[in-house]
């Protein structure tokens, strides 16, 4: 008897399942053809990424190259093409090389590239900071410790990612201007900061004995 409701049961369900089919196996189909398509496009849309990434990364390490071998005007040729028209990633990496290739030949100017960099409220802000760092080390030959200082002291907040370099650059301003006092307090900073690089604490410690020598007096 069990076996006979049982059969009725699997007869009533596949009565159900061709009457479900024959009402909407139509649209069954059709997200199924869909689904085929989306995956399908899916897939074409990542293989043109992964293209036009290696591309843009192509024309990048040709840049370098160019760079490398002294050939700075291909090389800024290139940067500039990329910088104007490569995917997001690819264009602030560009800009920010850019603005060190300008550097090699007119540290002002490069400084200037960098200040645009530093001013474009589109970067994340750690980006930011970053060209304003590279702004300010430039310009440490080229201005007086004041402005060295106005530029890079908001960055050297113990707090500041990028506070070793800019106390290393701060330190290294002030020594250039013979101002040993602050000078030594930024070499300080950096010697007595557990999270400072071995090889920037190094740096510093030589930096201080220089400090300690003092001015140096030219006897005549």
């Amino acid at each position: 008897m069990a076996d006979i409701f049982r059969e009725i049961d699997e007869e009533v369900r596949r009565d159900k399942a061709a009457q479900f089919w024959k009402k909407y196996g139509w649209a069954a189909v059709a997200l199924a053809v869909l689904a085929v398509i989306g995956m399908a496009g899916w897939q074409f849309w990542q293989h043109q990424q992964n293209q036009a990434a290696a591309a843009v990364g192509a024309r990048f390490e040709a840049a370098l190259k160019s760079s490398r071998d002294g050939d700075s005007t291909q090389a800024e040729s290139i940067l500039k093409e990329l910088a104007a028209g490569a995917p997001a990633g690819y264009r602030e990496i560009a800009r920010f090389r850019l603005a060190a290739e300008t550097a090699k030949n007119d540290p002002a100017a490069g400084a200037t590239a960098f200040d645009a960099l530093a001013n474009n409220g589109s970067l994340d802000q750690s980006y930011r900071d970053l060209a304003r760092l590279r702004a300010g080390i430039l310009r440490v030959d080229l201005v007086p410790y004041a402005e060295i200082k106005q530029a890079l002291e908001p960055l050297a907040t113990p707090q500041g990612i990028w506070r070793h370099s800019a106390r290393e650059f701060l330190g290294v301003s002030a020594l250039k201007n013979n101002l040993f006092e602050d000078a030594g307090r930024w070499f300080d900073a950096i010697v007595t900061d557990p999270a400072t690089p071995q090889a920037e604490r190094q740096r510093a410690d030589l930096y201080l004995a220089l400090v300690r020598g003092g001015p140096v007096t030219v006897q005549n």
